[in-house]
């Protein structure tokens, strides 16, 4: 029995191919060249498609930095909280930290053009892109801010400093690691609980005498 593609389909998933091509490949040179220096033209000839072609699927340049930015952070918000979310009830804060400490490294790592160009071209984006992606930035501080100052309510974080000021070192050290880990010295997850452990008891030893 042979089954019918609507009509349509094929033509629908094809374009979606080539928009998410696009995208990649903006991605990698938003992040090698930067924003401002990337031309629509170089975008094109990555992804394959004429130059022209590019406003099928996508209006100007400042719409497909905005889904680069959007979809650096939501891998990041996704990595995160599927991991935090899937502790049981009775987790501690330290577990639920330490889970979204390693969502956040999962989403940098292992999409690195997406949430390298994030972390690397903000700063060079125009003013109407960085004041809608400000939203969704919040939100994901928020987020953080949350399981925080959870933290301390329940005096699993220290009282001397500021939660702002925890979660800004925090996710600053985390966002930059995408621009030196190297997956040769070492798996993933030995990674993983080697900033976690930085990021919990520091860098020095402690005297239990």
């Amino acid at each position: 029995m042979t089954t019918k593609i609507p009509p349509g389909a094929a033509t629908s998933d094809a374009e979606s191919a080539t928009r998410e091509r696009v995208l990649l490949e903006a991605a990698r040179l938003f992040r090698h060249h930067g924003y401002a220096a990337t031309t629509l033209r170089e975008v094109a000839d990555a992804a394959g498609i004429k130059a022209g072609s590019i406003y099928y699927h996508f209006a100007s340049k400042e719409e497909i930095l905005g889904e680069v930015l959007d979809k650096g952070i939501q891998i990041v918000i996704d990595a995160v909280r599927q991991r935090v979310e899937s502790l049981p009830a009775d987790a501690t804060w330290r577990d639920r930290i330490a889970a979204g400490i390693e969502g956040h490294l999962w989403g940098m790592l292992h999409h690195g053009d997406f949430t390298s160009a994030n972390v690397r071209i903000y700063g060079q984006i125009p003013t109407s892109a960085k004041k809608r992606h400000r939203v969704v930035r919040r939100a994901y501080a928020d987020y953080w801010d949350r399981l925080f100052e959870s933290a301390l309510a329940r005096g699993e974080l220290r009282q001397d400093a500021g939660t702002a000021v925890i979660r800004l070192f925090v996710i600053g050290a985390l966002n930059w690691t995408v621009e030196w880990y190297d997956p040769k010295r070492g798996s993933f997850q030995d990674f993983v609980r080697q900033i976690t452990a930085i990021v919990f008891d520091g860098i020095l030893t402690h005297d239990k005498a």
